[in-house]
């Protein structure tokens, strides 16, 4: 398919588009601005800053993966733009540079829709100095209105599944043209960089996943151990759930009371802490929960209570579940238990980040469904932080066990320390990459002995 043809496709089918794109936002609340003339590459008189580093993380996973090379390119003095398609992924950087913004330091805006108008629109107002995609968001339109600005495009902790792979080739020429017209692309893992050159990616280098760099919280790790202190419970965490896994998870849950069967005995209960990745589900496990009869508190009503206080511990006393019912706050949850199983895995979504649980010293129980993290839970497993199960109700009884194989689990919570360390400097090889890009273009490099806030 050309280009041309693809663009007048995408026009003729707009309003269909449109549609589904209004309805997706419905489902998953938040603002959108689905109609709203940014999308279409239309700003008004709205200022500017040009010359800024644009990257493009088009949802929440990947605005987070990008916190660490956004973090280093403020450092070193750049501007940055950085851009979403999903209300969720803007809440989190509206959340994380609230004092960068506020100095003009980043730009937050939403991706214009893949129309060629709209992208040319976008490059001519932003007119930023290099583009970082993260991970797999490529639109031709977009790569092509890069080129005719002169604005080299990066893709950046790369990766593409074999599922992707085979989608991307059948299209044809249309993607392996957008794909060629990269200036540099830094791959995950050798996996990903051989199937980069399936597409005709030429000098794919293999730079590391992103996840490995983000910075722990420190201070909500410390609040979650102090809680866990205080608790006087053992506790599993079941992050990252995704659309249907609830359901699986709470009847696991609910099998296991009381703790009873496969020689598993304890005087005393387990806590699970069951955290939807989207809000727009908290509602909906409350009620499934309660459906269940089973007895839990939420977590928003911990943090009204003082978070670690003794009215906080007090409610979960008797309590079988605390319902994850808040965003940017998996360093507490990981912190506060013993053994994570991180969701997204089990229904076939491709898995969800863990990397962030075997940093805090988590052991770590994934589903089948991996694609999205295959080499990260190959290596995981080899290195003996991370098992993989074939179901929910598996997954809860292997983590059970594992409370009761302290030595077992002291293992795997130290594997998966040394594996992440092992693993780390993505971000620096991609930085680099960006300044010999920026200098090779005649771009000059940050005073960094400018006061900043």
């Amino acid at each position: 398919m050309s280009r041309y043809l693809y663009s007048l496709l995408l026009m003729v089918l707009s309003p269909v588009l449109l549609c589904w794109m209004g309805l997706r936002a419905r489902r998953a609340g938040g603002k959108w601005a689905v109609l709203g003339a940014s999308r279409f590459g239309r700003y008004g008189k709205q200022p500017v800053q040009t010359g800024a580093i644009w990257i493009h993380a088009v949802s929440l996973g990947e605005t987070r993966a990008a916190h660490p090379l956004i973090r280093a390119l403020l450092d070193l003095g750049y501007s940055v733009l950085l851009t979403h398609l999903t209300a969720t992924g803007r809440a989190e950087g509206q959340r994380a540079y609230v004092d960068e913004m506020a100095a003009g330091r980043v730009q937050q805006a939403w991706l214009p829709y893949d129309f060629p108008g709209a992208t040319r629109r976008f490059f001519h107002h932003y007119q930023p100095a290099l583009g970082v995609l993260i991970e797999r968001e490529l639109w031709p339109n977009l790569v092509h209105a890069s080129t005719q600005a002169e604005v080299p495009l990066v893709l950046a902790s790369a990766r593409l599944s074999d599922a992707a792979l085979y989608r991307t080739l059948r299209v044809g020429s249309l993607m392996t043209q957008a794909y060629g017209q990269l200036a540099r692309v830094y791959a995950q893992s050798l996996a990903d960089a051989q199937r980069l050159e399936q597409l005709g990616v030429q000098g794919v280098s293999v730079s590391g996943n992103f996840k490995f760099d983000l910075p722990l919280d420190a201070d909500k790790a410390a609040r979650g151990r102090a809680f866990a202190g205080q608790l006087g419970r053992q506790v599993v965490a079941i992050a990252s759930t995704r659309e249907g896994e609830d359901a699986w998870f709470i009847d696991a849950i609910k099998r296991q009371r009381p703790r009873q069967g496969d020689g598993i005995e304890t005087s005393l209960p387990v806590l699970f802490m069951l955290i939807p990745r989207h809000p727009q589900r908290f509602d909906q496990a409350a009620d499934q929960l309660r459906a269940a009869g089973l007895v839990f508190v939420r977590r928003t009503e911990l943090l009204s209570l003082g978070d670690d206080s003794s009215s906080a511990v007090s409610a979960c006393k008797k309590a079988d579940v605390v319902l994850g019912d808040t965003l940017g706050e998996m360093p507490w949850y990981y912190a506060a238990c013993d053994v994570a199983i991180v969701g997204g895995s089990f229904a076939p979504l491709g898995g969800q980040n863990f990397i962030e649980a075997s940093a805090l010293g988590c052991p770590v129980i994934v589903g089948p469904h991996v694609a999205h993290f295959e080499q990260a839970v190959a290596d995981a497993r080899a290195a003996g932080a991370a098992m993989q199960v074939e179901d929910a109700g598996r997954a809860v009884r292997q983590a059970l066990m594992w409370l009761d194989q302290p030595a077992e689990r002291h293992q795997a919570s130290e594997a998966g320390r040394h594996w992440v360390t092992q693993h780390r400097g993505a971000v620096s090889r991609v930085v680099h990459g960006i300044q010999s890009l920026l200098a090779a273009s005649g771009q000059a490099v940050p005073d960094q002995s400018t006061d900043r806030p």
